[in-house]
């Protein structure tokens, strides 16, 4: 592959990863919307159901309608596992916080994918990029705030601080997994290990929904996340998880249109400073990925 070529993926790995991020903003928001009339654990199968549907409309008629094989069945069920401990943590987070400042935990995620990534998978990270991924995390902070004011008091962090340890290793497992089996076979399995296991929950959370408001929310959880996940293993494919990690930050831009436009949630001045700053280091880790790859 040629330098131009090699720019060329990488940078439409990062078109696929603010895609994703933007389907991940859209579940977010209607999780939040659902979560306020539905059990928490119902709606989360729901998802998973509804998520499974989805996927197998487009994995399917691509496999000649035969179940897609899998060459690392003992993957597929780990990932599928940290998938279901990440969504059953956030989805209890995200009952509790407002969108952007819970995003905003959950975006600390790129500083330990590209410390794992350095470490672990010994990808080079360049002082620059060290850099700007650690501004993204301090912007983090600075819209959290503990004890000042903003969103990170007390056990609320306690829930999204779990979402982010499991959130970080089903990203790392995605990234290895992803040059190794398709995509679309990967998202297969993790939806459906995962709606299985919480299958096992439905007897004792079941409860009638009759709106047909909250069923469109559920469906629109499910396929927001089908969606989200599979650009986001695309990326993966196409660009390392050091190139890809600070424009996961990209999601808490959208939690907060979303929040403002659903919720009437503005941040204060100082969470806008972050985000700010957090655009910054998107910016130019932008420019520096085309100029390491020319």
């Amino acid at each position: 592959m040629t330098r131009a070529d090699h720019r060329g993926t990488a940078l439409a790995g990062i078109a696929l990863t603010v895609g994703a991020c933007a389907c991940f903003a859209l579940l977010d928001t209607s999780t939040k919307l659902v979560s306020a009339t539905t059990p928490l654990v119902l709606a989360l199968w729901l998802r998973y159901l509804f998520q499974s549907l989805f996927t197998c409309a487009y994995v399917l008629p691509r496999t000649g309608w035969r179940w897609p094989r899998t060459a690392h069945p003992r993957f597929q069920v780990l990932r599928a596992l940290l998938f279901g401990a990440t969504s059953l943590f956030g989805i209890f987070s995200i009952h509790v916080m407002p969108l952007a400042e819970f995003t905003a935990v959950v975006a600390a995620t790129p500083l330990c994918v590209t410390l794992v990534a350095a470490l672990w998978l010994r990808q080079p990270v360049s002082a620059l990029r060290w850099l700007l991924v650690a501004t993204g995390l301090a912007s983090v902070l600075l819209i959290l705030r503990p004890g000042g004011g903003g969103a990170g008091a007390g056990w609320a962090l306690v829930l999204p601080l779990c979402m982010l340890a499991c959130g970080t290793g089903y990203q790392i497992l995605s990234s290895r997994m992803a040059t190794r089996e398709e995509p679309a076979t990967t998202q297969f399995y993790t939806s459906w290990i995962a709606a299985a296991l919480m299958t096992l929950t439905a007897p004792f959370v079941w409860t009638a929904i009759t709106s047909a408001w909250v069923w469109l929310g559920l469906a629109l959880m499910g396929l927001s996340s089908a969606l989200g996940h599979m650009l986001l293993l695309r990326a993966y494919a196409l660009a390392t998880p050091a190139t890809i990690a600070p424009f996961l930050y990209s999601q808490i831009a959208f939690a907060m249109l979303a929040g403002w436009a659903v919720y009437g949630h503005m941040p204060d001045h100082w969470s806008l400073l972050g985000m700010g700053l957090i655009a910054a280091s998107g910016a130019a880790s932008t420019w520096l990925t085309v100029r390491e790859t020319r």
